[in-house]
């Protein structure tokens, strides 16, 4: 369960558990040679075991499993040396054979928990399971007037299906699990997590309930692909719910979409239960056996996780948690702190600059760590000439654009060639110090008198005297030295 006491909505308390589909990164299909490159021409990577024609016969994937592998290591799950392969019978157009390969009653994956923070409050979601299945192909309904074409090129896409507890209380906690889970399986390189081309697909059960009673009827929003309309679909299904409820209607289980243009869901079809479906083996495919040696191997080739990372970020770097946190996003942005704070040894304020002008610049250009073009080695050299006082802030930033935008390579040149060189020469700054004195007389009688604001124009006065290149912590100490 959730760490902390539930959040009520108009006195109901919410209850949200996830299904996830994350399209596993092999190069071929579940049970098949077929390729599963995104894009294709319609129907042009699906082979004879895709497109169930007769005496075809499924061959397991052996990458498909060992990226299974990895996700209950990263998880903490136990991970089944048998599990069981079984037939999930239903009709539809773009289901060739009429039923799906899944697992049911044995899962590969069995238990686990995701850990994230929600503000500064840390919430754990516990798994149920992660099963293998394969993806059904899709129905096209734009190109055809008045009939649906069939895409069969999806089908057999191995998936990891990851099922959680009933254990969120809010949409926000659904979304930061949902990230959560999206950074890991990205992280641990099993899934691109593109979620615009359907690799990483969201259903959210949501049921609402008066504290204390039995859990309330879930309604299943099917195939959220972003985090915005997440959001969205589960705070209006919440409102919905709750209006039904107040009106004295039941809530009938079904399955339902998010229309993100009206900003609401609407049934699709009623539930149906694992009833329905007629699990059953299936006789063409043997029991997954994983033997321990296995295990042990992917654990050896696993890399160190986000939250193991942030961990000693802490621990090593003195980094306060957000910023350990913020910078294990990506394995790329992890690296790029590392390195850059490593060679100027002023961690805090890589990680500033990090979350603030290198995150604010790719915001901005639609990019990500993989290609920013100021390299940390050259950060580091930068943020040492903070450190050691030849440029002040201001025009480190101007440094930095130049860095960024191509013009420049090498830090000490681009300071010189740009005369931005902070002035740390006392004799020529108190020179300049006397004379705007001389010159605000006014200011400096006002300072005199108590007015501290008068003390701030003086320091503006010697700062546009010396073009912006004295160091503003040398001008205070000095101007408060003379003016006594």
């Amino acid at each position: 369960m959730s760490s902390s006491t539930s959040l009520l909505v108009r006195g109901y308390e919410v209850v949200i558990g996830f299904e996830t589909h994350a399209q596993l990164a092999t190069q071929s299909k579940i049970f098949s040679r077929a390729p599963t490159a995104f894009g294709a021409e319609p129907n042009t990577q699906a082979c004879a075991v895709d497109l169930a024609l007769p005496g075809t016969l499924p061959v397991m994937n052996k990458a498909a499993v060992e990226l299974a592998i990895r996700l209950g290591l990263a998880l903490g799950s136990h991970i089944a040396e048998h599990s069981v392969f079984a037939r999930k019978n239903y009709f539809y157009p773009d289901l060739p054979k009429g039923y799906q390969i899944s697992q049911f009653e044995i899962p590969v994956v069995q238990g686990g928990e995701v850990s994230f923070f929600l503000g500064d409050e840390k919430k754990t979601v516990r798994l149920v399971r992660a099963h293998l299945e394969e993806d059904a192909g899709k129905s096209l309904h734009e190109d055809f007037i008045g009939q649906s074409g069939i895409d069969l090129n999806r089908a057999g896409t191995p998936l990891l299906e990851i099922v959680t507890e009933p254990d969120m209380r809010s949409s926000a906690e659904a979304v930061a699990y949902a990230k959560e889970l999206h950074k890991i399986v990205t992280w641990i390189g099993i899934c691109d997590g593109n979620m615009q081309e359907g690799s990483f697909r969201c259903d959210a059960n949501v049921s609402v309930r008066k504290p204390g009673a039995p859990l309330g009827t879930r309604r299943e929003i099917k195939n959220l692909n972003s985090f915005k309309f997440m959001q969205q679909a589960i705070d209006y299904e919440i409102r919905w719910q709750i209006e039904e409820i107040e009106d004295g209607r039941t809530i009938q289980q079904a399955t339902v979409l998010f229309d993100p243009d009206t900003g609401e869901t609407r049934a699709m079809r009623t539930k149906e239960d694992a009833a329905d479906y007629r699990y059953f083996p299936d006789p063409d495919l043997p029991p997954l056996v994983i033997a321990r040696e296995w295990v042990e191997q992917v654990r050896a080739s696993m890399p160190e996780l986000p939250r193991a990372m942030a961990e000693r970020l802490v621990r090593d770097y003195g980094l306060p948690e957000y910023d350990a946190t913020t910078l294990t996003q990506s394995p790329a942005m992890a690296a790029y702190f590392e390195t850059a704070a490593q060679a100027s040894g002023q961690a805090k304020l890589v990680s500033n600059w990090i979350m603030g002008e290198v995150s604010r610049r790719l915001n901005a250009d639609e990019g990500d760590m993989a290609s920013v073009p100021v390299s940390a080695a050259q950060l580091a050299a930068l943020i040492g000439r903070i450190a050691d006082g030849t440029v002040s802030n201001n025009a480190a930033k101007q440094v930095f654009d130049a860095l960024w935008t191509g013009e420049g390579q090498d830090v000490d040149a681009v300071i010189e060639a740009r005369g931005l060189k902070q002035m740390n020469d006392t004799g020529a700054l108190e020179k300049i110090v006397d004379e705007v004195m001389a010159a605000n007389a006014d200011n400096v009688a006002q300072f005199r008198a108590g007015k501290e604001k008068a003390f701030n124009a003086l320091v503006g006065q010697v700062m546009k005297a010396s073009k912006g290149k004295a160091n503003p912590q040398q001008v205070n100490d000095l101007l408060r030295q003379k003016l006594g």
